[in-house]
């Protein structure tokens, strides 16, 4: 995952400098050096690396905070708030029309960059979190298959989004224009028009663009780029934002191996905000990009926000209430831990969840996957035993471990497992239940 590595060398630096009882212009330039090299190796632009130091250090060489009683606090306050303004701070999300004509969105970007599958992320996004009815336009006439791709991505949404296309030999601004004119007619709040990308930035796909600008008033051009190219991120923004308006980015494969460097260059090197960040593959794995939230990442402050916001969208709230007021009742059973699993599964992998939780320690990859399977070996031993089982698994001896681990693939040992940490979870319940603090914030009262 991006800043992993940054955000474990910054806890280390910023944990030794809290170690400090009193703040020296001394012990924090060797902070700002670490920092610095940190920053450096994360491939942040060495320009805007001894911008940011120089920032960092004018506000905290001041007599208020070497006056204060955490001066290492105040720092790491002043390093948060400095790398929220690096990562673009105030509302970077999209301007609708208000007019009741549809929002029209372009989308460009090179090839590889991954702008035909963000399209139909955006597209589903836009249904889930604000309630719009969205039309995809197939406007890369080129590559063979971009269409059936855009098609088939729009049918992976839920619900389904529709996408127009024209296989008939019209140009793209053209076929914008009629894509256009049908969200129109038939009451869409939004249209995102795919356009062409190339191996690389040419006159020709820039022309295209313009015309694509000229013949249909488009409110917002989003340019996708890869994280895992760095530096060279930027250099395609500035390249396309000297050709075409470019409104916003879209930062693709944030989950992946790449550094960060370029999510904390970009806005200061070209002036776009960073509008949305590709997380994963499925469609729900595209979400807003809130800079206050990105330093709290990095910095280990988690993101509870987006947690609880994650949560709220994808939890089935009445079934979790259910199961908490059973918990709390004494009434705990197996069919009530599978339920939780399942529900935990909605919010994604556990080192994800993990990441997003202040305080919270931080996983390797393979730490990471191991969770995720221990999970997903658990829901499919629960879902082996009978209805009876669940309900008293204090009849599950041998034979029945037996078969239960025959049917799930397991072993009588991991059956063990399961129940021991269904016992270890239930006698947390009971103290639970004997804490009428605890049981009123479970019960949400």
């Amino acid at each position: 995952m991006a800043f992993e590595a940054l955000g474990d060398r910054l806890g280390r630096i910023f944990k030794k400098i809290r170690g400090q009882s009193t703040l020296t212009e001394k012990n924090m330039d060797d902070m700002l050096v670490e920092v610095k090299k940190a920053l450096l190796e994360a491939d942040v632009n060495y320009d805007v690396v001894n911008g940011f130091i120089d920032e960092v250090r004018t506000e905290a060489v001041g007599q208020k905070v070497l006056d204060k009683v955490s001066p290492g606090d105040m720092v790491v306050k002043i390093v948060h708030d400095k790398m929220e303004a690096l990562l673009g701070s105030g509302d970077n999300d999209i301007c609708f029309r208000l007019d009741g004509k549809p929002t029209v969105i372009m989308m460009v970007g090179l090839q590889g960059t991954g702008k035909t599958t963000s399209a139909a992320k955006l597209a589903n996004l836009f249904q889930a979190k604000n309630h719009k009815k969205v039309l995809l336009a197939a406007l890369d006439i080129y590559r063979p298959a971009a269409i059936d791709q855009l098609t088939n991505l729009g049918l992976k949404c839920d619900p389904v989004v529709p996408t127009y296309s024209d296989r008939t030999g019209t140009l793209p601004p053209q076929i914008a224009l009629a894509a256009y004119k049908k969200a129109l007619a038939e009451g869409f709040d939004i249209v995102i028009l795919d356009t062409a990308g190339r191996l690389e930035i040419d006159e020709k796909l820039m022309q295209e663009l313009k015309d694509v600008q000229a013949t249909v008033n488009v409110d917002e051009t989003l340019l996708t780029v890869d994280a895992l190219i760095g530096q060279n991120a930027t250099n395609v923004a500035l390249t396309f934002s000297k050709e075409i308006k470019i409104t916003g980015l879209i930062m693709t494969k944030l989950d992946g191996d790449s550094r960060g460097g370029a999510a904390l260059s970009i806005k200061k090197l070209t002036g776009i905000p960073i509008k949305y960040a590709g997380t994963g593959e499925k469609m729900a794995d595209l979400e807003n990009f809130y800079p206050d939230r990105m330093a709290d990442r990095i910095l280990g402050m988690g993101d509870i926000v987006s947690l609880v916001e994650e949560a709220q969208a994808k939890l089935d709230e009445k079934q979790a209430e259910k199961t908490s007021r059973r918990m709390m009742q004494g009434q705990f059973d197996l069919t009530d831990m599978l339920s939780m699993m399942k529900q935990m599964n909605k919010l994604g992998p556990v080192g994800k969840i993990i990441r997003m939780m202040p305080g919270a320690p931080t996983l390797t990859d393979e730490q990471a996957e191991q969770a995720d399977q221990v999970l997903k070996r658990t829901e499919v031993i629960i879902s082996s035993m009978t209805r009876d089982e669940r309900k008293r698994p204090e009849i599950i001896k041998a034979n029945r471990k037996i078969r239960i681990a025959n049917g799930a693939g397991a072993t009588p040992k991991e059956v063990n497992q399961v129940l021991q940490s269904y016992d270890m979870m239930k006698d947390k319940m009971k103290m639970m239940k004997n804490n009428p603090y605890l049981m009123k914030k479970m019960l949400g009262r």
